[in-house]
């Protein structure tokens, strides 16, 4: 088991990954060290009512990261991702370059365990798309440390399904896989679940790579899910080939899903022994996610990661 549960510290607690792994950790009884940009925003004091210790920092900011590792046992290290736009606007260098320094102040910290949050699109074969390949760069950089590393590989996030842009306010939802080809999703609650068991377990997953998902869907199965919970058809589409001719991005996720790397490859059996509780997406659609799926309905828009 871990040292007692000692100290992890989280990077990006107040986003989607950290808040899950926080929020996770707490409730497990982990004394938690949350490294934020902005100590007075509502999601950090929500954080410091929970029971973590709030610290102020900025990824670019060695002395601040070098000051956070101080006597913590963990470190959870997941980044604004590259490919995401305007929404971090973040390069692929930057976010190299932040996953590298974390992980070396961490090594030259004494931390017992990193575990680092990369993409099951990663691969020592290159994908072709930057924000792939840079966590495929940070994952050979970690796994030369001397220190206790567990590398997780989230599958997409449910939330992500939910974004403008996929046709539902037209009554079709219009995504990447063929109408029966499987491709595994994660919900972000989730992944909290399986790092605090992770945390919970250094000698099991010491050195391990694992690839983490909460269920598996098809086309035409989200349809069906979708349909029953808008009481009104919604049918499934992927995405034209014109559409996909005319947008790179949109065509490099589509060949991905379809070489396999994005389908996910996840052992939910084990992950669901693991972490009881996992989320199926019938679940996860009836209760955390019904209020993003109604706005959804309501809302047209373009796909907000095109780059």
């Amino acid at each position: 088991m871990a040292d007692d549960k000692k100290t992890v510290l989280v990077f990006g607690a107040t986003g989607q990954q950290g808040g899950s792994v926080a929020a996770a950790l707490l409730a497990a009884g982990w004394p938690v060290r949350a490294f934020v940009r902005d100590p007075a925003g509502a999601k950090a004091k929500l954080l410091a009512q929970a029971g973590a210790e709030v610290v102020e920092g900025d990824l670019a900011d060695d002395a601040a990261i070098r000051a956070a590792m101080a006597d913590a046992y963990g470190v959870f290290s997941a980044q604004p991702s590259s490919g995401q736009g305007a929404v971090h606007n973040v390069t692929d260098e930057e976010e190299v370059r932040y996953g590298v320094t974390i992980a070396d102040h961490a090594a030259e910290a004494g931390v017992r365990h990193l575990v680092y949050s990369s993409s099951n699109a990663a691969r020592d074969e290159p994908s072709g798309m930057g924000h792939f390949d840079s966590k495929a760069r940070i994952e050979r950089h970690v796994r030369t440390l001397p220190i206790t590393i567990t590398i997780i590989r989230p599958a997409a996030f449910m939330e992500m399904l939910m974004m403008p842009g996929f046709g539902l306010p037209e009554g079709h939802f219009t995504f990447f896989m063929q109408p029966d080809q499987k491709v595994q999703v994660l919900a972000v609650e989730d992944i909290g679940k399986i790092v605090a068991a992770i945390f919970a377990d250094p000698n099991r997953f010491a050195g391990e790579t694992l690839e983490i998902a909460s269920d598996t869907v098809t086309g035409n199965g989200l349809a069906e899910t979708f349909t029953q919970a808008a009481g009104k058809p919604i049918s499934y589409l992927r995405f034209p080939d014109d559409v996909l001719a005319g947008n790179p991005f949109l065509a490099g996720l589509t060949r991905l899903v379809d070489d396999g790397r994005l389908a996910g490859h996840a052992d939910l059996a084990l992950l669901r022994t693991l972490a009881p509780g996992l989320l199926t997406f019938h679940s996860w659609l009836a209760g955390a996610g019904r209020p993003a799926f109604h706005a959804a309905l309501g809302t047209d828009g373009v796909w907000s990661y095109d780059k």
